[in-house]
């Protein structure tokens, strides 16, 4: 392999780019198919679907990403014994990167519904192969030049909002300032935009978009795929948070044909937390996206298709013969047919109760706390209101990056709802300042950008206004139900789902109203809100699942209940 003009590979090249062994590649052949390619010859365009992971026999292939100006890069070249590919070729997704033929190559093209059994039936060697494709992937987000193109201002609520969605998809991107880059400047000239019309975003197939819904985003960059109207699956999941995430993964694993649906992307909730300290068997902490991001490259790995970001709108039953119990109705005529369903849409963010709050909502007020919103917050004041995990593990990430974190708490106490460790992490920032018996009273700003925030204490009624242009709010969530108003799916007075003991004798532990329904995670009624027990519950769930379908009779693949390790 030559040397790659990007570094970004160097620091793990050999586990990112490995030369497989003879034996490896004999093992390795039954998966693929033979293939040539002549010298010069495309063998895969960025925003085009590759053929699958290609193992180099003979010859080279150059990897390359179209850098700014037009110039295109090449970030490596592959020799005999390399294998071109990312995690794209896993699921079938389009390429992100070009592949050419630097000279005559021979190779055999893995497919991705190939490569996944070779994963399972070749568990080292496999290994090997999904620790590369991860590797590729990391650097192709550290580098930042590959992927979409988001051309706008960048504190513009709609480019923020584009640019969390990508991120919290794990999809590498770039976001180019139209008031100061050359390049922006230059794109918006070429396809002749309306300023007005800013932010555009220009996929890696040439389409360009004009401030695209997340939705319209996915299909564009093929992320989203339309849903077979002939597929029956043994399973659908809805909602990808650590529970729905899990429950894919244990299902999948155990010969269930399964599909997850999120109207937004993978990892719920779980996927803001800047690090988590307390998960079982990460003694330094991982961050919940890094977190999340496993979760979800291990369900591909077992054949879980993603429709993400897409939406369930209503659960009903599937008409006699249909093959399958129930139809998910996700809009745009699309539905998905399945013999079970899995309830795991988690909740959604609550918000203060101020008039003016959607003003500043996507610009100046956050419920996330990524990179995104601490390179706009940096060396500021903000406001952070909270008192729970996630309000103190945000407080602490924030407090790297800002002047000053401003921590309130309606309570007296924080350590009522807070981790001990978190507590005394906060008290051990000297930029952190907590106001207990504290409320926001009022928000200023002007044109959606936050200029002063006013908060008043509980107990002595004193009022402060300090200037502050970003608040980020982690206040609790309430479950996001609010589609099952008409599925016949029984909930409790708060909204949440009621399952087994709450619905009398002869349910399951997580099974609803509506047999062969099941919920898990924090959209059920008495759940631990806990990311380890959400995960718990998602892989309990499958044994519900089994039962249930081996005493349905409508289960076409082999499903007997097994442990998984």
């Amino acid at each position: 392999m030559s040397q790659t003009v990007n570094p970004i590979f160097s620091t793990r090249r050999d586990q990112a780019f490995p030369t497989l062994a003879e034996a490896d590649i004999e093992r390795m052949r039954r998966f693929g198919e033979a293939s040539a390619y002549a010298a010069g010859e495309h063998i895969v365009k960025a925003g085009d679907v590759a053929p699958g992971l290609i193992v180099v026999l003979s010859g080279s292939v150059d990897i390359t990403q179209d850098g700014r100006l037009g110039r295109r890069e090449t970030l490596i070249t592959h020799g005999p014994g390399s294998f071109v590919g990312e995690l794209a070729q896993l699921s079938a997704r389009p390429s992100l990167v070009n592949a050419e033929a630097a000279e005559p190559v021979e190779a055999f093209v893995i497919p991705s519904r190939r490569l996944r059994d070779l994963m399972v039936q070749e568990a080292n060697l496999g290994e090997r192969i999904m620790r590369a494709l991860i590797l590729r992937r990391v650097g192709l987000l550290e580098s930042a030049t590959s992927g979409p193109i988001i051309i706008g201002p960048l504190d513009n609520a709609d480019v923020l909002r584009l640019q969390g969605f990508l991120r919290r998809s794990g999809l590498p991107h770039r976001v180019l300032d139209s008031g100061s880059d050359p390049c922006a400047k230059t794109l918006v000239e070429r396809f002749n935009v309306d300023p007005h019309h800013l932010p555009v975003v220009l996929c890696p197939n040439g389409r360009l978009l004009l401030n695209p819904g997340e939705k319209d985003l996915a299909r564009c960059i093929g992320l989203v795929r339309p849903i077979d109207a002939d597929t029956v699956y043994d399973v659908a999941i809805v909602g990808a948070g650590p529970a729905g995430l899990a429950a894919a993964v244990y299902a999948a694993s155990e010969g269930l044909s399964t599909i997850v649906l999120d109207c937004r992307a993978f990892g719920g909730q779980a996927g803001a937390s800047s690090r988590i300290e307390n998960y079982l068997g990460f003694p330094t902490g991982i961050t919940g996206m890094a977190l999340m991001a496993r979760a979800y490259n291990q369900a591909q790995k077992f054949g879980v298709e993603m429709v993400i970001p897409d939406e369930a709108k209503l659960l009903s039953a599937a008409p006699d013969m249909s093959g399958a119990r129930y139809l998910l109705d996700v809009g745009d005529g699309e539905t998905v047919r399945t013999r079970s369903v899995v309830i795991a849409s988690g909740a959604r963010y609550r918000r203060l109760d101020i008039a003016n709050l959607s003003r500043f909502e996507g610009t100046s007020v956050h419920y996330w706390a990524s990179p995104i919103e601490a390179r706009l917050c940096a060396g500021q004041e903000v406001a952070l209101v909270g008192a729970g995990n996630s309000a103190g593990q945000a407080a602490v990430y924030l407090a790297s990056h800002a002047r000053k974190v401003v921590l309130l708490a309606r309570g007296g106490s924080l350590d009522a709802s807070m981790s001990r460790y978190l507590v005394e992490r906060i008290r051990a920032q000297p930029n952190i300042e907590v106001l207990t018996e504290t409320e926001i009273e009022a928000l200023e700003g002007e044109e959606g950008n936050l200029a002063s925030v006013r908060w008043r204490n509980r107990v002595s009624g004193e009022g402060t206004t300090r200037p502050i242009r970003h608040l980020f709010l982690f206040i609790g969530a309430d479950p996001n139900t609010d589609w099952l108003a008409q599925c016949n799916v029984a909930l409790d007075a708060k909204g949440f789902i009621r399952t087994g003991s709450e619905l009398g004798d002869g349910h399951g532990l997580m099974e609803t109203s509506r047999s062969g329904v099941f919920a898990i995670g924090d959209v059920r009624c008495g759940s631990v809100k806990r990311v380890a027990a959400a995960v718990g519950e998602g892989a309990q769930v499958v044994a519900a699942l089994h039962a249930y379908l081996a005493r349905d009779g409508s289960h076409a693949t082999e499903s007997n209940s097994r442990e998984s390790a």
